[in-house]
């Protein structure tokens, strides 16, 4: 079972991944701060480190150095949207890869098992593929396809519908659904998920007796529908 390391002094976003991370098949230990995380490495043996740029005391890049200089172990930096100071920064000084946040969960996991395949490590629960009747989602890639044919999503798109099929026939519930997608609960009047669900609707178009492949709960959350 692969170890992951998260050094963020986000506590609610670090709770939510590991949460998260342990259901996907992954050991997790957790850090808010850079220096202690450090120290974590070699105690914990971790395969694999999130860490993030941001942090009071010591940030990312300098923890990411420090790391550097004792070890190869695989590291994704967690950087603000749109920085690119810092993603090539962390590129530069041997981060494997990186993702902005707010970021998925989902999205994060197939980074991780991504990086750790190319370090030549396995990936704690990885399925490639899921399936709710004609309806295909290939994990590895983040790509979807409906009666064969490719559906062309956003990433944001594609979590929101990773989650429904995973639990197609089921309702999952708004706050789920952001939890999954944007790594933390949804604040009160926040239609960023309605938005999306309504543009993957548009692009499923409909099943084969004319209705909508995901059912809105007034209220509660959304259902994808098993074909009958």
């Amino acid at each position: 079972m692969p170890k992951v390391l998260l050094i963020d002094d986000d506590v609610e976003l670090t709770s939510l991944l590991s949460e998260y991370l342990v259901e996907e098949g992954f050991e997790v230990e957790s850090s808010d701060d850079a220096r202690a995380g450090i120290v974590q490495i070699a105690d914990a043996g971790v395969d694999i480190i999130i860490l993030d740029v941001m942090m009071p005391r010591m940030n990312g890049i300098d923890a990411l150095q420090r790391i550097r200089r004792r070890s190869e172990v695989p590291i994704i930096m967690l950087t603000a949207k749109g920085d690119d100071v810092d993603r090539i920064s962390g590129l530069n000084l041997g981060a494997d890869d990186y993702i902005a946040k707010p970021c998925s969960p989902g999205e994060l996991v197939a980074r991780i098992r991504a990086v750790l395949r190319r370090a030549g490590k396995p990936g704690a629960g990885e399925v490639d593929n899921l399936r709710a009747g004609e309806l295909a989602l290939h994990s590895g890639t983040r790509t979807a396809k409906l009666y064969d044919t490719p559906v062309e999503l956003t990433g944001t798109e594609y979590s929101i519908l990773e989650i429904l099929v995973r639990n197609a026939g089921q309702l999952v519930s708004k706050q789920e659904i952001s939890r999954h997608v944007f790594g933390r609960g949804l604040a009160p009047y926040d239609r960023r998920i309605d938005v999306h669900i309504s543009s993957v609707r548009q692009k499923l178009g409909s099943r084969t007796d004319g209705t909508t492949w995901i059912k809105s709960v007034r209220g509660q959350g959304y259902q994808l529908l098993q074909e009958t």
